[in-house]
Formats: structure tokens, C-alpha cells, sequence
């Protein structure tokens, strides 16, 4: 009997930790665009003179609003860059396409690339999670 009971236990202890080890390995990554998603490369900034011209998604860039360009992510996609040199960060707004120079992920308005302290050295390693989903 009480070796039937010791085997019994056993194999709940083991279908337990079968099913733990189940949800942490099928718990994954957010996907592409999902907040929570997150990618490292370097970013730059947009020169003066593109003030006023049109961005992909219809408005005028302006220097001064914490905005961003990124290849994929829906318009509307905040994210917050940090700059792992200095440990500074920034929330923007997805609003254009670009940067399409090799390993670049992000290209900066001015009023972003400020608060990285990033204006001198013009191109920085960046880490960027989207912390809200845009429009799809």
C-alpha cells in the first residue's frame, strides 16, 4: 500500500513539473509590433533640412515633437529608446519610414536625439520596446 501511494505522488509531482516547464517554454516573445517588443541596433537623427517636409504618414516633420522614423512598425507605435551609454531614454512616436542604412533601426527628430544626448556623435547604439500599439 504505501508503495503504490509513494508512486502515486510521484507521478503527480511529475505531471507538474511537466506542466510548469510546458508554460515556460511556450511562453514567448511579444510579436512583431505588440507592446513588449523590443530591438537593438543604432539610431540617428533627422538633419534640419527636412523641416517642414512630409513625413510617410501625411504630417509635417517637426523638429521639436519626440517623433521617430522605423522600417515596419505601424504609424502610431510609441516607443521608448534608450541609449545604454548613458542610460538615457525617450518616448517617441512612429511616424515615417527610414532609416535605410544598414544596421540602423530609428531615425530621430532633433527634440528626441537631444534628450539622448546623441546630437554630437550623430549615430548612437540604441535598445527600443514599444510601449503602446499603433493603429495596424
Amino acid at each position: 500500500m504505501r508503495k503504490r501511494f509513494f508512486l502515486f505522488h510521484w507521478e503527480l509531482l511529475c505531471l507538474a513539473l511537466l506542466a510548469f516547464l510546458h508554460t515556460q517554454c511556450t511562453t514567448s516573445a511579444p510579436a512583431f509590433g505588440e507592446r513588449g517588443y523590443a530591438e537593438k541596433g543604432k539610431a540617428s537623427f533627422y538633419a534640419d533640412k527636412f523641416r517642414g517636409r512630409k513625413m510617410a504618414n501625411g504630417e509635417k516633420y517637426r523638429p521639436g515633437k519626440r517623433t521617430a522614423a522605423h522600417k515596419k512598425l505601424p504609424f502610431g507605435t510609441k516607443v521608448k529608446v534608450t541609449n545604454p551609454q548613458n542610460g538615457r531614454s525617450v518616448k517617441v512616436r512612429i511616424t515615417d519610414r527610414g532609416p535605410f542604412t544598414p544596421g540602423r533601426i530609428l531615425d530621430l527628430s532633433k527634440s528626441a536625439a537631444r534628450k539622448l544626448d546623441m546630437e554630437k556623435s550623430g549615430v548612437v547604439p540604441v535598445q527600443m520596446k514599444v510601449v503602446k500599439e499603433g493603429r495596424k
